[in-house]
């Protein structure tokens, strides 16, 4: 195990502990796939309470843990704001990408796990990260590459974003891993079992290296490098036995 992995499992498993020991809820920055995965794989014996994950709306990606005390009866308020970015003047604002949001916030010096998600809507961008530094980011981020912009914070009940999604139907022998990545990537089988194999294939967050494995109605599935797409389910069976199926390929 890589030494960075090791220092995440002790993290996540203290703060299990302080959770246990006082009676609160902790929280971790936010996590990445792989970073989910170490948590979801840890042997239940090493945690001392339960969690959930979220970050900040439904379909995302990265997202922080929550250590939950037994006896909980409020509802968990995460530590994570929305910070919507906005050209200044629309009409003369370049066309900017994922890439520049991200660069520009990192250019303050600002770490990667203490952001979640940032999703590009036409010429906005909406940014999830940690409360406290909402303050420090809307003092010092004033441009983006050659554009001025403005930044406002978001509720997190005004903020509904539905991923934008190609519906793609068609039949496999079954609904393995192997042959639904096939359905939605359109790869040959061995590139695509080579990617599973190489730990770069996600359901729900969590790595699985069996081309095997058995999907189910509504599974997320994510793929280092090409994509992700939703296995919505079974229609029906076609006379020679193979299944009809829709998948939603995030685009």
């Amino acid at each position: 195990m890589q030494k960075e992995e090791q220092l995440l499992q002790n993290r996540l498993i203290e703060l299990s502990q302080i959770t246990f020991h006082r009676d609160i809820v902790t929280y971790s920055d936010f996590l990445n796939l792989n970073e989910l995965n170490i948590l979801h794989t840890l042997p239940k014996n090493q945690l001392f309470s339960q969690y959930e994950t979220f970050g900040g709306y439904a379909h995302a990606e990265r997202q922080m843990v929550a250590f939950l005390p037994d006896a909980l009866y409020c509802e968990i308020k995460y530590p994570i704001s929305i910070l919507k970015i906005s050209p200044l003047n629309p009409r003369y604002s370049e066309e900017l990408t994922h890439r520049d949001y991200l660069g520009a916030i990192l250019n303050l010096g600002i770490e990667r796990n203490k952001l979640g998600d940032i999703q590009v809507v036409e010429n906005e961008a909406f940014i999830f990260l940690q409360d406290t530094l909402c303050d420090f980011v809307e003092k010092e981020l004033t441009r983006i590459r050659h554009t001025s912009i403005k930044i406002t914070r978001q509720d997190q009940g005004e903020f509904d974003y539905q991923p934008k999604y190609e519906e793609r139907k068609g039949t496999v022998a079954s609904v393995r891993l192997d042959s639904l990545l096939s359905l939605a990537f359109g790869s040959s089988r061995s590139k695509l079992v080579g990617l599973i194999e190489a730990g770069k294939v996600y359901v729900n967050g969590r790595i699985i290296m069996t081309n095997s494995y058995q999907l189910k109605a509504d599974d997320v599935i994510s793929v280092r490098g090409l994509g992700k797409f939703q296995y919505i389910g079974e229609q029906s069976v076609t006379k020679k036995n193979r299944i009809y199926v829709t998948i939603h390929k995030y685009i």
